[in-house]
């Protein structure tokens, strides 16, 4: 190891390479909870794609695991360190290389923070889609890791939809890029959609090419509260089969709504069971038609309370109101942040499921999420100093998950498996698709240096390996 650090110390750039412990602790974890965390060998804060390269190259001979790590932001545990690691910090590779308006894409480094892209753009008149609740702090290159989404990815997708290309640094050292600036283009297999999404695993992703779109117009907004979940959940799939095209379709069960009028008094109606948020950014006056419509859909479906409105600040409150939920619920105990995606249709069953195992455990689960593409955020709140009651925290997120694939969905829809849910993997999908992802991994990191442990099973050795007994002798 000390072998190790000194050839590092002469191969990156002045002062990229921390070692002080006290300075490394900092780089040791995300935001999840339930997570291991190891004590890092070394922090790598990367200049530039070279210190990226020369890292790897020799944490690859030296067979040393390698965690990247953008803002820390994340609520899986990929960012984790292992024992004995390096981790690689892209932090200070926050340059946006590009805006070109004509052929609306960005070119970034993965240190840049999604707000500041979206910043950056809007004085061009142009529009970077994907908005996590953590976009003014967390990275372009964090976000194409989880593949990240937002409030608005209803109608405009996820981060893998804007990624049109990448600058990759393998497992061995090798720099590529894959991708395109084009439009369409089919030259040969997808890459770019193999590494968007994979928590660092197949590669250290370095620059980013992204699509941008015009800046839609400001949304008409549509406010909805229900007495039963039944009855916000028959709303929001009535929503989702109508001909509107929602901008924004968000759903907050009473706990949340609760939550979040301790902390800021804003005059929710904390007795309804669930509370939707709708937005329509199509040019007026279909916004304005549009809300009408799904303020229709939920007054037919039972809605106790009903307003729509195109001012442009009661559209920004309730955005904001959106966002404060998860702080809200930080501020009440150790808030464990979940994220499963079920079938719309069975949002309603998926919530009185959550309400059942919150009284169940006796713990107070508050949820809230993206109704219009079933991706919803249980969040337990708990005394984490008191072992019963961490014990019935974790049985209830396990009980959540099982309940989600019950329903027919799944383990995660936008935070990632990182090292939080590798062991759920296996009841979502079969054993044949862990092999199969371990031999891509094999592939790309041939020795197994890449996030070892999150995201991907790692492969046994190739003389083992399904897709690699070709390679042997006689085979």
């Amino acid at each position: 190891m000390t072998q190790l650090l000194a050839e590092l110390e002469g191969r990156l750039s002045d002062g990229a390479l921390v070692t002080d412990p006290d300075l490394t602790a900092a780089y040791r974890s995300d935001e999840s909870l339930m997570t291991d965390v190891g004590a890092p060998l070394a922090v790598v804060r990367a200049r530039d794609v070279n210190d990226v390269a020369a890292t790897i190259q020799l944490a690859a001979a030296a067979r040393t695991p390698v965690v990247v790590r953008g803002a820390g932001t994340g609520l899986s545990g990929g960012a984790n360190a292992l024992d004995g690691c390096i981790i690689l910090s892209t932090e200070r590779m926050n340059r946006i290389v590009e805006i070109d308006p004509a052929r609306r894409l960005a070119v970034v480094e993965p240190g840049v923070l999604n707000g500041d892209l979206s910043t950056a753009v809007e004085v061009h008149g142009l529009f970077y889609p994907p908005d996590p609740a953590s976009a003014d702090i967390s990275t372009i290159g964090g976000n194409v890791g989880t593949n990240a989404g937002g409030l608005c990815c209803i109608k405009y997708g996820v981060t893998g939809n804007y990624v049109l290309g990448l600058e990759v640094v393998l497992g061995t050292g090798e720099i590529i890029r894959t991708g395109r600036q084009t439009v369409k283009g089919v030259a040969g297999l997808d890459l770019v959609s193999l590494f968007v999404g994979s928590g660092g695993t197949l590669g250290v992703v370095t620059e980013i090419t992204l699509r941008l779109l015009a800046r839609p117009a400001h949304p008409a907004t549509m406010v909805a509260s229900f007495d039963t979940l039944e009855a916000a959940g028959h709303a929001v799939s009535e929503m989702t089969a109508s001909h509107t095209r929602p901008s924004m379709l968000e759903i907050l069960d009473r706990n949340t709504l609760n939550a979040i009028n301790e902390w800021k008094s804003v005059g929710l109606d904390t007795s309804a069971a669930a509370l939707i948020i709708a937005q329509s950014d199509e040019p007026s006056p279909r916004a304005e038609l549009d809300v009408e419509h799904l303020s229709r859909i939920s007054t037919d479906a039972g809605a106790s309370y009903v307003a729509h409105s195109t001012d442009r600040f009661e559209a920004d409150e309730l955005v904001t109101i959106r966002k404060l939920a998860y702080p809200a619920l930080e501020r009440r105990g150790t808030a464990l942040l979940d994220d499963i995606a079920v079938p719309v249709a069975a949002i309603a069953s998926m919530l009185i499921e959550i309400e059942r195992i919150g009284q169940e455990q006796g713990l107070f689960i508050a949820t809230f999420g993206h109704a219009g593409d079933g991706n919803l955020h249980p969040t337990i709140v708990y005394e984490g100093g008191d072992p019963e009651t961490v014990r019935r925290a974790h049985q209830a997120f396990r009980d959540i998950i099982h309940a989600a694939l019950a329903l027919g969905g799944t383990i995660t829809g936008e935070h990632g498996v990182g090292s939080l849910k590798r062991r759920f993997l296996r009841a979502e999908r079969a054993t044949r698709i862990d092999d199969l992802e371990s031999g891509i991994k094999a592939v790309f990191d041939p020795a197994g240096i890449l996030n070892p442990g999150k995201w991907i099973r790692p492969a046994p050795p190739s003389d083992q390996h399904p897709l690699r007994r070709h390679d042997r002798p006689n085979a």
